[in-house]
């Protein structure tokens, strides 16, 4: 997009040539940049088993000392394994994960109360909070979309 644009913009561009250019970028902008929404997978085999012990059930607030016995590692270990694969910290990380869980619930049309449940928050408006920090609106009107 941007190297058409910069083409267009060309002074002695002829007439036939930046209608093309044109069109194309007309195509390219009415095309929606729709990109999969998924988590990252992690390589590391006990980094792989935590993650695992966490999304199996969302309900229960894995603490990261819980995990580390689990999957066979210290604390520090599994801290390092989180900022290495993922960059950010195990708190981060499953506030992502439980987020992300919460979008597809939304998506199937559960409540935003029940939302909060099922991954694992003690209160709704809990819930609401994180998911706001995290997605820069509540869950309410992330389900209505842009449009309303």
């Amino acid at each position: 997009m941007r190297e058409l644009i910069i083409a267009c913009s060309e002074p002695s561009l002829p007439e036939q040539e930046a209608r093309r250019l044109r069109a194309v970028l007309r195509d390219r902008l009415r095309r929606p940049l729709v990109e999969p929404l998924t988590l990252p997978a992690p390589t590391n085999s006990p980094l792989r088993k935590a993650c695992s012990l966490v999304t199996d059930d969302l309900r229960q607030p894995r603490s990261a000392a819980w995990l580390a016995r689990c999957v066979g590692v210290s604390e520090r270990t599994l801290a390092q394994l989180f900022r290495t694969e993922f960059g950010m910290t195990y708190l981060q990380w499953r506030t992502g994960v439980r987020v992300f869980h919460a979008m597809v619930l939304l998506a199937e049309g559960a409540s935003v109360s029940e939302m909060g449940r099922q991954c694992g928050w003690a209160t709704t408006s809990a819930f609401i909070d994180a998911f706001s920090r995290t997605m820069g609106q509540t869950p309410g009107t992330y389900r209505i979309g842009p449009g309303g």
